[in-house]
């Protein structure tokens, strides 16, 4: 029984599955948007999530803890001088999920996964007169 055990194995042993997630974010960061299936771009979410929140700190210890995970230096300066300051404002829910379907050949369940555009509004309560 796994009781207890979170994140989802995903058919592979644990360092297929890192380096499978390791070379999924860096896609991510690099391309904005790619499409994988919905258990992968899930599992994606909570890494993505990660790494941007370490790119918004911004310092040197921030920056090595990135290039432990994504080990593609052009993709760790592109998302700490491009994708991070975008998100200053923005206190998380960097990613969004769009359901596609099912594939042809497995019928395995696609989405996309993408960073978000739009910035946060927040919404002032008005004065009291």
């Amino acid at each position: 029984m796994r009781h207890n055990k979170s994140g989802r194995r995903l058919g592979r042993n644990s360092s297929h599955r890192a380096a499978m997630m390791r070379n999924l974010v860096t896609s991510l960061l690099e391309h904005e948007r790619i499409t994988t299936t919905d258990a992968r771009a899930k599992e994606l979410r909570k890494i993505a999530e990660k790494m941007i929140t370490l790119g918004k700190r911004g310092d040197l210890h921030a920056r090595r803890q990135v290039l432990q995970v994504v080990r593609d230096r052009k993709v760790v300066g592109r998302l700490f001088e491009q994708v991070a300051p975008r998100y200053m404002e923005r206190p998380g829910g960097y990613t969004r999920i769009i359901k596609l379907g099912n594939r042809l050949g497995d019928n395995a369940s696609l989405s996309i996964i993408e960073l978000v555009e739009e910035s946060v509004v927040t919404e002032e309560a008005p004065a009291a007169e």
